[in-house]
């Protein structure tokens, strides 16, 4: 015997097994444990005695037994059943002379030495044991074995065991004495060990094992949750003393993957913590009425207050009063029906003045009644866009009411589109299409502007000449002072208009038009100097009024003080707040201009290949256990880059996690990979991040960087729009695509450094 407590052990399962009437697969498979402890046995199969089909069934552990030849429905072990009744044991050699199925299939199975023995686990079952010895073992060898079991199972027919240990119980459970010695071990605690019980039960359970015996049976207390690591599981024991009994019931459970949840969970928050804090855009979380129960950092540079200050204030007080109604109503039913709500609002900085934000809302839930109890916010400033939109929207209404004539063409001399006043003037009717540019202009203007015009424009943006319109109905043309103006789409496209001006009464129209333009450039400049100044009087109103007040009162009391009057510390008092006011002034001065100019923080000179090769190290363990390769190819030289390295390296490891968990939600087959490509182009590195998920629909790719809209089941939906807005605060941005592994393709351009001769080699 290889250990005889092991053997003990395994017998006191089967016993158990057998008195909670389980399932014969389980006892079956616990008694060829238990002879499979034994030196001497090779391999060891159960059969159940099928009386209506007449054959051997097999139970338990089958490995290693082959299917039986020929046709299944003319099989028969019913001469061996019978045999088996007059001689419960057999050898081998015995059975294979006798013709039966059972017999057929040991021959397939090359069992050649060993016995065959008659063993009923339950009553009114009968089975039989297939025990294989080694070569060397005699057939006797286990008769004193086999015949102990018999009676045993005799005697074991009326038993009860005591129901402390289970073996249905889910977690290994296992009864130890007074000095921690194993006495018994139920099925999951066999399941965990295996074969050598006593010897895995050393390393599994606590290293003071013994010691929390003693103190549980002492104390008479269960001790919970001492933790342990047994093999790649970190277990939790539980020590149930019995007083009665002088024993102690060890009850443990794996914890590995609340541990390995609790450290993925650790990690998230930590990561969600740094972006936060960094992040330009605003994360704030709401009660129900709208009042706040916490802020990002960015409220300072965004709004003027600070996040403490935020607590408990309602947001209803820092919108224009206008979109209180929209909040308060459509938000509040958006959120109640859907959970989700978008939003452009004006709110109003500490300063006085309004920006535009646009804010996503989520509405967290009740898990148990639905209820809204909390809301996440995340708003950007967008008042630059609105104030660009805005402008757009005025220079559409613009050219719609100019009373120059303004047509957009192509280098083909196809007329698209023509602004009203250009229709009156040229007498187009509506249903006049396919208009050519020949039409209108004589052939000498028309090969002037395919010689010289559409290169010029191309190069230096504009190009003019003096021609004449011809209107397609039948009156004179008129002269005009003919523009060409190239255009660039975001995309890089290029499109052209052509501006025509009447010059009947040039000198007249062009006093008009240019006083027209400078009340326009006057106004602006006045607008802007407006908004600019008011901004700083209003901060700057209260200090110097407080420095005015406190110098004229210091004044008046150096008139009235003597050498040693309290007047003198009046003075100093007042001398001591004006420095304090002449400094807050200062600062309210130097932090409206950071703000205007956005300016970034920690900036410094990075190696783009080191920070990627660090943000792949820190995911070596996610990508071997999802089972990906992730491969570089990087041009041999790369530009310095300036980023902050910290936040720079979540951004990369944020998308690359993401590349990660698509290719484990792809479910390959074989190893999957990515693909981290870097190049530089016109000013700018471009790095690519290729995975082979099942990327993303083109509904999904316009939604992808939008605030809480996530395709996980846990997920915040944040990772992504948090990370364009840390890339665009480097003057980069971050988009995607479709990648070129079939999934999905992250794209982040960074600027390079200033001074493009420096360089750094990088191996590729």
């Amino acid at each position: 015997m290889h250990n005889p407590l092991n053997q003990k052990l395994q017998l006191r399962l089967l016993q158990r097994l057998l008195s909670e009437q389980q399932p014969l697969a389980e006892c079956a498979r616990a008694l060829q444990e238990l002879l499979r402890s034994d030196r001497q046995v090779r391999s060891v199969w159960y059969f159940n005695w099928q009386a209506a089909a007449g054959i051997y069934s097999p139970e338990g552990d089958v490995r290693g037994w082959p299917p039986g030849p020929g046709d299944l429905l003319a099989a028969t072990d019913q001469p061996l059943f019978a045999q088996l009744q007059i001689q419960p044991q057999l050898s081998i050699e015995q059975t294979s002379v006798i013709d039966c199925w059972l017999s057929r299939r040991m021959r397939r199975a090359g069992v050649s030495h060993g016995v065959v023995a008659s063993l009923p686990l339950y009553p009114q079952q009968q089975g039989v044991l297939v025990i294989e010895l080694q070569a060397a073992a005699p057939l006797f060898a286990l008769d004193s074995l086999l015949l102990l079991l018999s009676d045993w199972l005799h005697c074991t027919e009326n038993t009860t065991q005591t129901t402390q240990l289970l073996s249905t119980d889910p977690y290994p459970a296992l009864w130890v004495d007074a000095q921690g010695q194993l006495l018994e071990v139920n099925k999951a605690a066999r399941d965990m060990l295996g074969a050598s019980i006593v010897e895995h039960a050393q390393q599994a359970l606590p290293h003071n094992h013994q010691p929390l015996v003693r103190s549980s049976l002492t104390q008479q207390r269960v001790i919970e949750d001492i933790a342990a690591q047994f093999e790649q599981r970190m277990m939790l024991w539980s020590y149930i003393p019995s007083p009665q009994q002088q024993r102690i019931l060890v009850r443990g459970r794996d914890s590995t993957k609340e541990a390995q949840q609790l450290q993925e969970a650790t990690q998230a928050s930590r990561l969600y913590r740094l972006i936060t804090e960094n992040t330009t855009d605003l994360i704030s979380r709401h009660l129900p009425d709208g009042r706040f129960i916490s802020a990002s950092p960015a409220s300072w540079s965004l709004l003027g207050y600070w996040p403490e200050e935020l607590q408990g204030m309602r947001c209803q007080a820092l919108l224009h009063k206008h979109d209180i109604i929209l909040v308060e109503q459509r938000a509040k039913n958006a959120l109640a029906d859907d959970g989700y709500h978008t939003m452009t609002v004006r709110v109003r900085h500490r300063a006085g003045h309004y920006l535009w934000f646009e804010t996503a809302n989520r509405a967290i839930r009740d898990t148990y009644t639905g209820a809204i109890v909390e809301i996440i916010s995340v708003s950007r400033d967008i008042t630059a866009r609105v104030k660009a939109e805005e402008n757009r929207r005025r220079l559409a209404e613009v050219v719609e009411v100019n009373t120059d004539l303004v047509l957009f063409v192509d280098p083909s001399g196809l007329i698209r589109w023509m602004n009203p006043s250009a229709s009156r003037s040229l007498q187009v009717s509506d249903a006049q299409t396919d208009l050519q540019l020949a039409d209108v202009v004589s052939a000498a203007t028309l090969a002037e502007l395919t010689e010289q015009g559409w290169q010029a424009t191309d190069q230096q943006g504009v190009w003019s000449c003096e021609t004449r319109l011809q209107p397609y109905a039948d009156v004179p043309s008129f002269p005009v002072s003919l523009v060409l103006l190239a255009h660039t789409v975001a995309g890089g496209e290029r499109y052209y208009s052509l501006v025509a001006r009447n010059m009947a009464e040039r000198e007249l129209r062009e006093a008009q038009h240019r006083k027209h333009q400078e009340e326009l450039a006057h106004t602006a400049r006045l607008i802007t100097l407006g908004e600019l100044t008011s901004g700083i009087a209003h901060e700057m109103n209260q200090p110097l009024a407080a420095v005015i007040n406190y110098a004229s009162a210091s004044l008046r009391y150096l008139h009235a003080a003597d050498l040693h009057s309290p007047a003198l510390q009046r003075v100093a008092q007042g001398l001591e707040r004006i420095t304090e006011h002449a400094n807050h002034a200062a600062e309210v001065i130097k932090r409206l201009r950071a703000f205007l100019r956005k300016e970034p923080r920690r900036m410094e000179a990075l190696n783009i290949a080191e920070v990627l090769q660090d943000t792949v190290q820190l995911c070596a363990w996610e990508t071997v256990s999802a089972q990906v390769t992730v491969e570089q190819k990087m041009l041999t030289q790369l530009p310095l880059i300036y980023a902050d390295r910290v936040l720079l390296e979540q951004v990369l490891l944020n998308v690359l996690r993401n590349a990660i968990e698509a290719n484990r939600e792809a479910q390959h087959t074989a190893p999957s990979r990515i693909l981290i490509t870097a190049e530089h182009q016109a000013e700018q590195v471009y790095i690519k991040v290729h995975d082979q998920g099942a990327g993303v629909t083109a509904g999904q790719l316009e939604q992808l960087f939008t605030p809480f809209y996530t395709s996980k089941a846990e997920g915040l939906g944040l990772g992504l729009s948090m990370s364009r807005s840390i890339v665009e605060g480097f003057g980069g941005a971050l988009d995607a695509q479709d990648g070129e592994l079939g999934g999905l393709c992250l794209i982040c351009c960074l600027p390079v450094r200033a001074g493009g001769d420096e360089r750094t080699t990088v191996e590729a």
